[in-house]
């Protein structure tokens, strides 16, 4: 009988008070023992299980399902974050960030292996108590919820631009080119439908849609940097025109030299924006759930796959797009080409449905991140499900349109949240529940834990430091998401 993600995070909330072996009594090395079927002879003690359920999400799905929690609206801002770091500084702080979001992932799987818990919710209840339950809870809800309002900001900005495209007239009154209503449409006749499923792996499929379109986004990005060339030839009022689809519809380049390595006080934005676009840890636990033939090695695999295309994705568009546009680079890419191209006109519609179809993926893990801390002992039920569902789609779409900006907002989440779930959670876990008989508090592996949470720490206040301070001075300031 398959029963969803939802249902199995309630049964382990169920079951950690009585079913759960201690953290002492299970260790990383027992996790094929202990939460696997064996063909081996039943033992006496009955094995201590995940779930009620075996997963049958194939490793292609789950990889597409977590490449798409990782691939966010942020892709759009990279170059912009590579023209306020130069391109070697920015694909170091990448690749840095790329190994360091697969490392954090290993801490997570390592205590889900040692306590037999799959929710990252009941792993900080495990490490902290309820208040821990509650901390986790509240940081992938804030999080969650400014990447979902990232997706449907786009949509608002996007989908109008598109729609009148298409037609020969633009009346501004029309009702079908104001963000507000589409974003609502969207919501309730794509969005909705795909949030109410009850497995996250039936996403997959359109995980993968939503892959292909951010690919033919890339293809694109690096077609126009062949076709546009260097505008520094060209006059301004050239470049700003309409006659041609061709040339860039705003700005020209003040010069085509690219920087290699340059810092200065944007980094507070764009380093905060690299960050964010590899953060996919709420949605880990839930996909190796639903993961087939589960270990902790198979699960690792699908991160670092899921991880590394994204980085070469992210690191290719970035590239490609700052080496069109350079200085002049705006925070959201798109923005830097004619409306009237056709080719531009496809991407819009390509860069739509992707992050359309990612809103549903984001938004399990806060539904379920509610449900463990509003009904850790209730059974499934349908409306409940449907109601956080719906829930959540509202507060979102009104924040989407009463906020004319959330810049700042997002500033502070990617500098808050993002640095809690890849950096400080996940070592703060390894340290607490991975017992000392099987890890000593001066063990290497322990040690590498701690100045990884550490780093976050730094991450943090560093991050936050340089952004009131533009705040205090005034500064103007950019942030893609």
């Amino acid at each position: 009988m398959d029963i969803s993600s939802a249902v199995g995070m309630e049964l382990q909330d169920s079951k950690m008070n009585g079913g759960a072996l201690p953290a002492d009594a299970v260790g990383p090395s027992q996790e094929h023992e202990d939460f696997l079927p064996s063909d081996d002879p039943v033992p006496e003690r009955k094995p201590v299980q995940f779930m009620d359920f075996e997963g049958n999400t194939s490793f292609g799905m789950s990889v597409f399902n977590l490449s798409n929690a990782i691939m966010g609206s942020g892709i759009l801002g990279l170059a912009y974050a590579m023209s306020h770091t130069g391109v070697i500084f920015f694909l170091a702080l990448l690749l840095c960030i790329a190994l360091l979001s697969s490392y954090s992932i290993h801490l997570l799987l390592t205590c889900a292996g040692v306590v037999g818990i799959r929710a990252y919710e009941q792993l900080g209840q495990r490490a902290f108590g309820p208040a821990g339950k509650v901390v986790v809870a509240t940081v992938i809800c804030l999080h969650n919820v400014g990447a979902m309002s990232s997706y449907l900001f786009i949509i608002k900005s996007e989908l109008p631009l598109v729609i009148g495209s298409f037609l020969p007239m633009s009346p501004e009154g029309d009702w079908y080119l104001k963000g507000n209503f589409l974003i609502i449409i969207v919501s309730v006749i794509i969005i909705l439908p795909l949030a109410l499923m009850k497995h996250l792996g039936y996403l997959g499929y359109t995980s993968g849609l939503s892959l292909t379109c951010m690919l033919f986004f890339l293809v694109s990005v690096i077609y126009k940097k062949f076709q546009i060339g260097c505008a520094v030839g060209r006059n301004e009022t050239a470049v700003t025109s309409e006659d041609s689809p061709d040339v860039p519809r705003q700005g020209f380049n003040i010069s085509c030299e690219a920087h290699m390595f340059t810092v200065d006080s944007q980094m507070s934005y764009t380093v905060p924006i690299m960050a964010f676009a590899f953060v996919c840890h709420p949605e880990v636990l839930p996909i190796y759930t639903e993961l087939c033939r589960p270990t902790q090695r198979r699960m690792q695999a699908v991160a670092n796959v899921s991880i590394g295309a994204m980085f070469f994705m992210y690191a290719l568009t970035a590239t490609f797009g700052y080496l069109t546009f350079y200085s002049s680079v705006e925070a959201e890419l798109l923005h830097m080409y004619s409306q009237r191209d056709l080719l531009i006109l496809c991407v819009r519609l390509a860069v739509l449905v992707a992050v359309t179809l990612t809103v549903p993926v984001v938004l399990f893990p806060i539904r379920r991140a509610l449900q463990q801390l509003l009904f850790p002992s209730k059974a499934f039920s349908w409306l409940r499900h449907v109601a956080i569902a719906l829930i959540l789609l509202v507060l979102v779409n009104v924040l989407v349109i009463c906020v004319p900006t959330i810049r700042d907002i997002f500033g502070v989440i990617g500098s808050t949240s993002a640095p809690s779930l890849i950096f400080i959670l996940p070592s703060i876990f390894y340290l607490r529940i991975v017992p000392s008989d099987t890890e000593p508090l001066f063990s290497w592996p322990k040690i590498q834990a701690l100045c990884f949470g550490i780093l976050g720490v730094l991450f943090m206040a560093i991050s936050l430091g340089f952004m009131f301070t533009n705040w205090a001075t005034g500064h103007n300031h950019m942030s893609g998401h």
